[in-house]
């Protein structure tokens, strides 16, 4: 009798313990699943960024980049520059034939003010007037000019997208057009961090054109990925 209570409790004691076991492997496969299905999940849902590549510039046809329309103010402009080119050379030429030499008088002479006793008549003065006063009507007149010319109407992106078409103001108010291979152009600042322009550097080009802020990005993602960039030009 007794023999037979002690292997039945060792029977059930043999169950119980598979029980358990088979609990605990309930109680953990669970957790190993919640541990790696988030990763996996997050893995296969990430998207790429984009990259500079993937912006297609190799338009079928050509597009307008920018455009900046004030005719008026550049016409305003290059009338006052000939106007003090005219102004400036009158001076020039009646300086240098109308002062006469006339030497001051050597008695007295220190009690008189500066101003008369100077002989602008004499050659090193009148010549120094003529010529200072042809300089600022030049000077004055060749900066309105390159400040035309260096001004942008016109950004055109041509058909392929390897050249762009560089449209500038021109002192009579016509238009000075010139096409450039995309890459010998470089933007010297960012479109979002430009306050009044964006200096534009073309390679074998004096000075810098300028995009006024004031004007129109017409198609500002292709511009930031053609024009907008910074290259190195050798």
């Amino acid at each position: 009798m007794i023999l037979r209570l002690l292997s039945s409790f060792g029977a059930n004691s043999g169950k119980c313990t598979t029980v358990l076991a088979n609990l605990r492997n309930k109680w953990t496969t669970p957790a190993n699943v919640i541990k790696t299905e988030p990763c996996r999940r997050w893995q296969s849902t990430q998207m790429p960024a984009n990259r500079v590549y993937d912006v297609n510039t190799k338009v079928p046809k050509d597009v307008m980049l920018f455009k900046y329309e004030n005719p008026r103010f550049f016409k305003m402009l290059n009338i006052f520059a000939v106007s003090q080119f005219l102004f400036w050379g009158y001076l020039c030429h009646f300086s240098y034939t109308t002062l006469k030499d006339a030497p001051v008088q050597k008695d007295g002479k220190e009690d008189l003010p500066w101003y008369k006793r100077v002989n602008l008549g004499e050659n090193k003065y009148r010549n120094s007037i003529a010529i200072m006063c042809f300089c600022i009507g030049y000077g004055v007149l060749f900066a309105s000019w390159m400040f035309t010319l260096r001004s942008i109407r016109f950004l055109v992106l041509r058909k392929g997208g390897d050249k762009v078409s560089v449209v500038t103001y021109a002192p009579f108010g016509t238009n000075r057009i010139m096409d450039v291979p995309l890459k010998y152009v470089s933007a010297q600042e960012s479109r979002e961090a430009a306050r009044v322009t964006v200096p534009i550097k073309i390679k074998n080009r004096a000075l810098y054109y300028m995009l006024d802020m004031r004007g129109e990005f017409t198609n500002t993602k292709l511009y930031d990925y053609s024009v907008g960039l910074s290259r190195k030009l050798k």
